[in-house]
């Protein structure tokens, strides 16, 4: 039989809705310290174990069949047969974007929920290493990184931090080579051009975004977040203010020193022919500016080509290097972790994720979204392998996973 057939028949022949529910019983609720509630889940494992019994006794690969019938849907595990026939592999590596993806401020309390934590731990016990990859800062991450996956396995050497969407990557376990600071690789010009914009954004800023916005403690990228709710009608209205104070700062900072003047309305000119979502915010504000991009003097070109500055609505104004996203993260955290040939997840929301999953598209990856992801990343995802999941519902793809690693070590 081949592997279509086997699924067909596991599905048919089994109860594997109830074998799912008793599994979810005993990963996610572990017993606890009461006589009957330690009876009630002794009976409910007993009770599963027969039940894949049945299973193993039927199959010739019947363990290997039973556990993907005991995580994934039937839905799920057809999914994965149709990736393993695409790709012809499993997947040998996690790339995971954090917040909005892993968790969601709307669908999970902005919480990771306790069953995407339990299918995380129990791929990398499989020894699939797991890359955390993010905007947040470094302390934020390992924070909850330990509180939710356990410092056992943040510090197994297989856990690697890609954290500010890739200045720098924390990988405990490894020597000299745990912590990469790959904004030290720039050069001295771009690298005063960041310490001038941070030491100044917040005392030059006019009073409603100064009083609105607080600066992300990172150690290179210039972030500031809203004081108000993300997501909130208050904070997309000062997030808009700050995306232009953002521009028009740069652009002066890196206009001093050269001949060139009105840095800000240079600036304003060449990241609105950038971004679309830039030129929205700068239009309906109207800071628009007159000048042509194809005319910006080659002094400001050649540093603006290489800084990039993110929005990202109700949520974030940042500005970081083009040198230094995800990807660059991603590259480096695998060359730590000694991943050779990768075939890698990715899951993520935002354009910065979108680079990741593009750099995989060819041959070295899957990637996923979250349902209220980006409009760029759902079309990417959407265009190559379909894996869009609700809100705050993570764990169908780890489960999706699961089961293609399964079925890809079927003879």
């Amino acid at each position: 039989m081949d592997r279509y057939d086997l699924l067909y028949e596991l599905y048919e022949s089994f109860d594997t809705d109830g074998l799912r529910d008793h599994q979810r019983f005993i990963d996610v609720f572990p017993p606890v310290d009461s006589r009957v509630a330690l009876e009630g889940y002794q009976e409910i494992a007993t009770e599963l174990d027969e039940r894949k019994d049945e299973i193993r006794d039927a199959f010739q690969y019947g363990e290997t069949l039973a556990n993907i019938a005991a995580h994934a849907s039937r839905e799920e595990a057809f999914t994965a047969l149709d990736l393993l026939t695409k790709h012809d592999r499993g997947v040998n590596v996690l790339v995971l974007d954090v917040d909005e993806t892993l968790r969601s401020a709307g669908g999970t309390d902005n919480e990771i929920p306790r069953e995407t934590l339990h299918y995380l731990t129990e791929l990398h016990e499989a020894g699939i290493p797991v890359v955390i990859c993010t905007g947040q800062t470094l302390e934020n991450v390992k924070g909850f990184a330990i509180q939710g996956l356990g410092s056992e396995l943040v510090h197994s050497g297989t856990l690697s931090i890609v954290y500010e969407a890739g200045t720098g990557v924390f990988t405990p376990g490894h020597g000299s080579e745990t912590k990469k600071l790959l904004y030290e690789r720039l050069d001295e010009r771009i690298q005063d051009v960041f310490y001038a914009l941070r030491s100044r954004v917040l005392p030059e800023a006019p009073d409603g975004v100064r009083e609105g916005c607080h600066l992300q403690g990172n150690e290179f990228n210039v972030t500031l977040k809203p004081n108000a709710e993300t997501g909130s009608p208050e904070a997309r209205e000062i997030i808009d203010q700050a995306l232009c104070y953002l521009v028009d700062l740069l652009g002066t900072i890196v206009a001093e020193g050269t001949d060139s003047e009105e840095g800000s309305e240079w600036a304003r000119a060449f990241y609105a022919a950038a971004d679309p979502e830039i030129r929205g915010v700068l239009e309906r504000r109207d800071r628009l500016s007159e000048r042509d991009p194809d005319e910006l003097p080659a002094a400001l070109s050649e540093a603006f080509e290489r800084i990039d500055v993110a929005y990202y609505e109700a949520d974030a104004a940042e500005v970081g290097s083009l040198e230094l996203n995800k990807v660059a993260g991603v590259e480096t955290a695998f060359d730590v972790l000694g991943v050779d040939d990768p075939f890698a997840l990715v899951m993520g929301d935002s354009k910065s994720d979108l680079r990741v999953m593009e750099w995989v598209a060819d041959g070295k990856g899957i990637a996923a979204a979250p349902e209220h992801a980006s409009r760029a990343v759902l079309d990417h995802v959407i265009r190559t392998d379909e894996l869009v999941y609700d809100r705050g519902e993570a764990a169908a793809v780890l489960r999706i996973v699961s089961a293609l690693n399964r079925l890809a070590t079927l003879d």
